[in-house]
């Protein structure tokens, strides 16, 4: 008898053993959901989003060369007091309060004038930059045009990696990709955990974010809509990788963070196959946002002058040039009120040509050309799965009372000349 409850405890075992491999995959995804959703947990976010580089997997990119040394004018406050916003006068501090904001830094016309950290975070903090990292992206897109490594933008991207051929992006161009045109079925649920977005979250998580992109459905025919979708800015990672023959980082730190000059690393998240997270990944310094975003305010040229990527590239990718890409409240060939380009978005309002990188949870590069304006907000607000949207349209209207106060440009309307 001892003998068969022997084998019948071992069966068991067996058994216990198997369902747990059989299950095994979903229980790290739900793990990793878990965890998900831990990073935007009211009471630990301000902390994760400047150390979200330390507690994932990352990878290091070494600032080198010579540091761009900002002039500075710190005396005093710059900031407007009020703003109008739908009708409303609205407070521009307590909207800063409101927005959980942890960092804000503005340059005028190369001078630092206003630099404030909260929240915990320091002017040493890395701040991830959610989706303000795809207006890197394409920066180093237009780098690889230029350099002859990508031919056109009216290429396929198969051209470039044919391991996308017979899946979504198949026929595909790498305009319609750089427009958020590409077609593909998408949903940026930033709070639904089955949505795709998610779910790339967890694929970079525990698997390959390559795997993932080709596994994603068509839904319209490309270039006939204008659906937010993050994982076509993987897809340029994918195509920079193609055509230049190198890692990412390292494209990412020969033709941007060497020549920035950056005062500190930048970590990119990454995959489990070191693949980085090209559409949300960057973790930088405040100050090293308002530098990229006066590279973009000094149409390519950076501190030493030498031109990075030309100003034409920095037009054609901020400025809308087909209906499903204009600012307008309904577009029907849109699923955004605001305005799109080359990863760049035109604010609903444009004023004098501006544009914006836009990360969740409050991440903005804010760049004003004609008044000569950059403003960089680090953020982590815990509301924005409930309007992060109006949120976004409120803090464009803001830093665009902000820039006006600060450089009182007059317009033809305004009385003056543009």
């Amino acid at each position: 008898m001892g003998r068969y409850i022997k084998y019948g405890l071992l069966g068991l075992v067996v058994i216990g053993a198997g369902a747990i491999t059989f299950f095994w995959n979903d229980i790290r995804v739900l793990m990793s959901l878990r965890e998900y959703v831990q990073i935007f947990a009211p009471d630990k976010i301000d902390k994760n989003f400047r150390s979200l580089y330390e507690k994932e997997r990352s990878i290091q990119v070494p600032r080198s060369g010579p540091v761009y040394t900002l002039n500075e004018d710190l005396d005093t406050d710059v900031l407007p007091e009020t703003y109008a916003f739908e009708g409303e006068t609205r407070n521009v501090r307590e909207l800063l309060e409101r927005s959980q904001t942890t960092g804000l830094a503005i340059l005028h016309d190369g001078v630092l004038v206003h630099e404030e950290y909260n929240r915990g975070n320091t002017r040493e903090s890395l701040a991830i930059q959610m989706s303000v990292s795809k207006g890197i992206a394409s920066f180093l897109i237009g780098v690889a045009l230029e350099d002859g490594a990508i031919e056109s933008v009216d290429d396929l991207v198969t051209k470039y990696v044919p391991e996308l051929s017979g899946t979504a992006y198949d026929g595909v161009t790498l305009k319609q990709v750089l427009e958020m045109s590409s077609g593909v079925r998408w949903s940026e649920d930033y709070g639904r955990l089955d949505s795709d977005l998610v779910q790339s979250v967890v694929a970079m998580r525990l698997g390959s974010l390559d795997a993932f992109t080709a596994s994603v459905p068509r839904e319209n025919e490309p270039g006939t809509y204008n659906r937010y979708a993050s994982i076509d800015t993987h897809v340029l990672g994918m195509v920079l990788r193609g055509a230049t023959g190198k890692p990412y980082k390292d494209y990412f730190e020969e033709k941007l963070w060497s020549r920035l000059g950056a005062e500190d690393d930048a970590y990119l998240l990454v995959d489990t196959k070191d693949e980085p997270l090209v559409f949300g990944g960057v973790n930088i310094r405040l100050r090293d946002m308002v530098r990229f975003g006066e590279l973009y305010q000094n149409g390519g040229r950076n501190f030493l002058g030498e031109q990075l990527v030309s100003e034409n590239w920095i037009k054609i990718s901020t400025t809308p040039d087909m209906p499903r890409l204009q600012p307008m409240v309904d577009n029907p060939e849109s699923d955004s009120a605001f305005g799109y380009k080359y990863q760049w978005w035109i604010p609903l309002y444009p004023d004098l040509g501006d544009y914006s990188a836009i990360g969740i949870y409050g991440q903005f590069i804010y760049i004003n050309p004609t008044r000569k304006i950059v403003i960089a907000k680090t953020s982590a607000y815990t509301n924005y799965t409930v309007d992060g949207g109006i949120m976004n349209h409120e803090t464009l209207v803001a830093l665009q009372a902000i820039a006006r106060h600060i450089s009182p440009v007059k317009t033809r309307d305004e009385g003056g000349a543009e």
